[in-house]
């Protein structure tokens, strides 16, 4: 059974879910086996458990990772949470609207356009006709098809096909997301974007159940994560536990040994960065001024996660002045995330502007009216210095929005906008 209901502290509830098919001994070839068997009595089936009393919950706003081996009930889970199959046994309760991204072409007409699929299928998703007509643009230029969008879609390869289905999935704007090995087809460049949004999503906080073979990933995204066996759960927790354990059940001894000797090692390292993070602590504790927070805006006041070139946008530093200085200043830096290369700064100094710090905290806004921002990842990092002189500048604190929230804000490329970082607005003339 799957139900629904408004008013629950998780985005999905499986309790004991069980799910038996029946796989017939003699196969049958042709239509006229299919006839003749209709009429025999003796056919045989195996029955094959693909889950059995499966239980766990997703919270909202969780990235909640599936793993396990093939055959172990991963997609059939996921088939029973969007609905498509009904369990045997158990109960699936639901609390928000579901956009599922299982298999390549599912809910697609290779005989239609790539125009009229995105149609059908964001109508199955349930969004309307005026939604989609506003969404279409951004659908296929994520999908990077615009040139093959009117173009039936069995003349798309299989890495169109899984861009323009993900496309759809994401801007469906549903409460929880269900993706089945999303990277496994796509080119690298896609899997990065891929990747982006999954960045974009987890800062949303938005729920998506993500199954896949990729640790990493999991790793690095998930909240939480389950791992499955002969379809049932042998871990359900946390991510690292639980990636451990799929690991330890797919290796031999010796791979087993190098594996408890690697986390030692890791271990080792982590109490090194601990101390290491406790010294700094220490030390940021004893500054007459600390940067706290670092944050990005659009012209509407959302956080930024991406912008395009001429965009307006705002940077916003929180700092906490523990003892008053005479000549406190802010600055702010751009930097390129691809290669740390220093891009543009600004300083409260040089532009003359009175920060009239005050013991506590103190937010200051910087606002860009045009950037020239054409292409890449960039961050931000603030600067607190004090001038003694002409000559003489002493830094107080310094810190990254990469150490604050690893916040990398993408720049989105116009197509035919040219190449590099930055884009300088220009004009073209021949001499006569």
């Amino acid at each position: 059974m799957r139900t629904k209901k408004t008013q629950l502290k998780n985005a999905i509830d499986v309790h004991n879910v069980s799910k038996m098919f029946r796989i017939p001994h003699e196969k049958v070839s042709s239509l006229r086996g299919a006839f003749v068997s209709a009429f025999k009595g003796d056919r045989t089936y195996e029955e094959f458990k693909a889950l059995d009393k499966v239980s766990f919950s997703v919270k909202k706003g969780e990235f909640f990772g599936i793993i396990g081996r093939n055959g172990s009930g991963k997609s059939t889970l996921l088939k029973i949470l969007a609905g498509i199959y009904r369990p045997d046994s158990g109960r699936v309760t639901v609390n928000g609207r579901i956009s599922p991204f299982l298999e390549l072409g599912i809910g697609f007409n290779p005989e239609l356009s790539g125009r009229d699929n995105v149609y059908l299928n964001a109508t199955v998703l349930g969004l309307s006709r005026k939604e989609i007509d506003k969404k279409f643009n951004d659908i296929v230029r994520f999908a990077e098809l615009e040139r093959f969008i009117d173009q039936k879609l069995k003349n798309y390869s299989s890495g169109m096909q899984v861009r323009l289905a993900f496309a759809v999935s994401i801007h469906a704007n549903r409460d929880i997301l269900l993706m089945d090995e999303v990277l496994a087809v796509g080119d690298s460049n896609f899997q990065k974007k891929c990747l982006d949004t999954f960045k974009r999503y987890k800062n949303q906080e938005k729920t998506v159940i993500l199954v896949t073979h990729d640790i990493g990933i999991v790793r690095e995204y998930c909240n939480r994560a389950l791992l499955l066996h002969n379809g049932t759960v042998l871990e359900v927790g946390d991510v690292d536990t639980v990636c451990d354990a799929y690991i330890a059940k797919n290796m031999h001894a010796r791979q087993r040994k190098e594996l408890e000797e690697r986390e030692h090692i890791k271990r080792q390292e982590e109490e090194r960065e601990k101390e290491i993070k406790k010294n700094k602590e220490k030390g940021r504790k004893e500054k007459d001024a600390v940067i706290e927070d670092i944050q990005l805006f659009d012209a509407r006041g959302n956080e930024l996660m991406e912008i395009a070139h001429g965009e307006p946008f705002s940077i916003e530093t929180t700092v906490d002045v523990r003892r008053r200085r005479k000549n406190l200043f802010l600055a702010v830096q751009i930097f390129d995330n691809s290669n740390d290369a220093f891009l543009c700064g600004n300083n409260t100094h040089n532009d003359h502007f009175d920060c009239k710090w005050r013991t506590g905290k103190n937010t200051i806004k910087i606002f860009f009216k045009d950037n020239v921002f054409n292409m890449g990842e960039i961050y931000v990092r603030a600067v607190v210095f004090e001038r003694k002189g002409d000559n003489d500048i002493v830094i107080i604190d310094t810190i990254s929005c990469k150490e604050i929230n690893e916040k990398i804000v993408k720049i989105v490329h116009k197509e035919g906008a040219g190449g590099g970082i930055m884009r300088i607005e220009h004009k073209w003339s021949k001499k006569r």
